[in-house]
């Protein structure tokens, strides 16, 4: 899950370059065509990344869903793991009463298993990391049209990302909109998942 903390900083990577280019091209603002921002008409906002995060209710609930899937699939791989090693102790208890053959038939079986467990595993990961991706792109997917949205409405040109990491060393707690994403995201959410239910409820009532 190490990459999900990173997704918001795919989002706003070239936020910081945008204002530089913006702000050290203002000799030229005169030039400019009128659709242009001049520098001093930029308006600014930030959002805290880690916050966002924490309480967007589409991010926790299926981190959480993701989470419980790998758990699962962790014990069920655990258990063959288990009943493997209890076929190569058999194995070893026995092999004294075994002719060369039945060893060697049962040395190849145990290999096989080993294998297939080994490719197994690896068909594990794979599912866990490709669903991670998906709701990585989900995730962005919806931040920023959000973010669109809402910068259309409030008249802002720039957001950035705002936490320990990020090149924003500080902001004015007025440019501060994390709160007001917060709620517009999970407003957001909870209408995306109402509409299912209001299908399917029209559905059934249709063949009522």
């Amino acid at each position: 899950m190490k990459n999900i903390s990173l997704i918001l900083n795919a989002i706003l990577l070239a936020a910081v370059g945008i204002l530089f280019y913006l702000h050290f091209s203002g000799g030229v603002a005169s030039s400019t065509s009128p659709n242009q921002i001049a520098p001093g008409d930029l308006k600014m906002a930030f959002i805290n990344s880690d916050s966002v995060l924490k309480y967007y209710d589409y991010f926790k609930e299926n981190r959480t869903k993701l989470e419980a899937k790998g758990k699962k699939l962790d014990q069920e791989l655990r258990g063959r793991a288990q009943g493997l090693q209890n076929d190569y102790e058999a194995y070893q208890r026995n092999v004294g009463n075994l002719t060369i053959g039945q060893a060697k038939a049962i040395e190849e079986d145990l290999t096989k298993k080993q294998q297939n467990l080994r490719l197994y595993q690896e068909s594990l990961s794979q599912e866990l990391s490709t669903e991670e991706g998906k709701m990585n792109v989900d995730l962005y997917s919806k931040i920023t049209t959000f973010l669109k949205k809402y910068s259309e409405e409030k008249g802002i040109q720039l957001v950035l990302k705002f936490d320990p990491t990020s090149d924003v060393l500080y902001g004015e707690s007025n440019l501060d909109i994390t709160q007001d994403v917060i709620a517009g995201l999970n407003e957001a959410y909870k209408v995306d998942k109402a509409i299912p239910s209001t299908k399917n409820d029209s559905t059934a009532a249709k063949k009522n």
